[in-house]
C-alpha cells in the first residue's frame, strides 16, 4: 500500500497552491491526486486553434480578480512574477431588453476597484505554480472514489482511466474541489455527520451551470464605435458580454449564457455558436457576427464539475460550509480547502488562496501527533 502524510484531492490552484505552501514549510511527504489529465480544474485557458503565443489565451473558467480586495492572491501573482493588466471598460454598453426591441447604447460604468486579468490567462498561475512543485508527487488521471478512516490512518482508494485501483495509506486529506462534488462522489466509511454532508450538499459550485462563449477578431473594432465591448441582454443567449481582448495580442469578446444549462442541452455546440455569433451581430454590428475563430465551454457537461443539482441550480457565491467535521474521526482528518469552503470569496480565485492559507498553517503543529 502506498502511503503519505497528507493527500490533496484535486490539482486546480486550491490543490496546487497547498502543494506550494506545503513544500514551502518543509512538508514533502504529501500526494496531490487529479481526476483530469490536466492540472487547473474549473481554470482552462486555451488558445484559439489557428494561434499561438503568450498573449493569446482566453479564460473559460474564472478571468477577474481585485487586488485591492484580494491581496493574498495579488501577492502570490507577483511572487509568480506575473504579468496583470486591467479588464478594458472604456466607452458605452449596449443593452438588448427584449426580442422585439432594437438594442440600444447607454453610459457604461467602471468596476471601482479596477477588474484585473491575468496576461496568458489564469492558466499561467496554475503553470507556474506546476513549475515549482516536485513532480514525483502530483498525479493526473486518477479519480478519488472511497475514504476509509482505520484508527490511525485513513485508507484512500482512486482508480485511473484503466480502471486500475490504487489503495494508499495517508493520515491527512484535503479535499481541493467543491464541496457539493466532494460530498457526492466519494464515499466515506463512517460516513460524514449528516448536518455537515448536508451543508456540502447544498453548496452550489461556481462555474457549474455556466457556459462561456469567445468569439475571435481582427482588431476592437467596437471600441472605434465608442463601445467598451460590455452587454447586458434579456434576448440571449448571452445575457453578460464583456471585451476580452488581450494587450499585445488577439482582440476578442466573450459572453455568459443566460440560457439554464438543461435548456442548452438540448441544442448542438454549433446552433448555441451560431445563436452567439447572431447575437453579437444585433449588439454590435454585422462585423461582429463573423468571428475570426471561436471557443465554447459548457461547465454543466463536465462531470469533474457538476452534478445534476449543479445543472438545475446553483452557480452563484454563496455563503461557504464548514470545512470540516466538528468531532468524530474525520475531524482534523479530512477538510475542505476549495474556493467554496472560503468565507470571504467563496467561489472567486482569491477563495482558493484564502480557505488553503487558513488550513494550511496549522498542519506542521498536527504533524507531530501523526504516527
Amino acid at each position: 500500500m502506498h502511503s503519505a502524510s497528507i493527500a490533496i484531492i484535486g490539482g486546480g490552484l486550491s490543490g496546487l497552491y497547498a502543494a506550494y505552501r506545503l513544500e514551502q514549510m518543509g512538508l514533502t511527504d504529501y500526494m496531490l491526486i487529479e481526476a483530469r489529465s490536466r492540472f487547473g480544474g474549473r481554470i482552462e485557458s486555451p488558445t484559439f486553434p489557428d494561434m499561438t503565443g503568450p498573449h493569446n489565451r482566453f479564460d473559460l473558467g474564472p478571468s477577474w480578480f481585485w487586488p485591492e480586495l484580494q491581496p493574498q492572491l495579488m501577492q502570490l501573482i507577483q511572487a509568480m512574477d506575473l504579468e496583470v493588466f486591467e479588464q478594458f471598460e472604456t466607452g458605452a454598453m449596449v443593452i438588448e431588453r427584449s426580442p422585439d426591441d432594437a438594442p440600444i447604447r447607454t453610459n457604461g460604468y467602471v468596476n471601482s476597484p479596477p477588474s484585473m486579468r491575468l496576461a496568458g490567462g489564469v492558466a499561467s498561475l496554475i503553470e507556474a505554480l506546476h513549475r515549482r512543485l516536485d513532480k514525483t508527487r502530483l498525479m493526473t488521471g486518477e479519480t478519488v472514489q472511497s475514504l476509509r478512516y482505520r484508527d490511525d490512518h485513513i485508507e484512500l482508494d482512486s482508480v485511473d482511466i484503466a480502471h486500475s485501483v490504487t489503495t494508499r495509506k495517508v493520515q491527512r486529506v484535503l479535499l481541493a474541489m467543491p464541496p457539493r462534488l466532494a460530498e457526492s462522489t466519494i464515499a466515506f466509511d463512517p460516513p460524514l455527520p449528516e448536518p455537515l454532508a448536508r451543508q456540502w450538499r447544498f453548496t452550489p459550485t461556481w462555474m457549474a451551470p455556466h457556459a462561456k462563449y469567445v468569439a475571435l477578431y481582427d482588431t476592437p473594432f467596437w471600441r472605434e464605435q465608442g463601445l467598451s465591448g460590455e452587454a447586458r441582454s434579456l434576448h440571449g443567449p448571452m445575457n453578460e458580454i464583456h471585451d476580452a481582448s488581450v494587450p499585445g495580442g488577439a482582440a476578442a469578446l466573450f459572453g455568459f449564457f443566460g440560457v439554464p444549462a438543461q435548456v442548452r442541452q438540448t441544442a448542438t455546440e454549433a446552433t448555441l455558436k451560431a445563436h452567439c455569433r447572431s447575437q453579437l451581430g444585433r449588439l454590435f454590428g454585422p462585423q461582429a457576427a463573423e468571428p475570426r475563430a471561436e471557443l465554447f465551454k459548457d461547465w454543466a457537461l463536465d462531470p469533474l464539475t457538476a452534478t445534476s443539482a449543479d445543472r438545475r441550480d446553483g452557480g452563484a457565491h454563496v455563503a461557504a460550509p464548514e470545512i470540516e467535521a466538528p468531532s468524530g474521526p474525520w475531524r482534523g482528518r479530512v477538510t475542505g480547502i476549495g474556493s467554496e469552503w472560503s468565507k470571504p470569496f467563496p467561489g472567486y480565485l482569491a477563495g482558493a488562496i484564502d480557505a488553503v492559507t487558513r488550513v494550511v498553517e496549522r498542519i506542521p503543529s498536527e504533524t507531530q501527533g501523526w504516527t
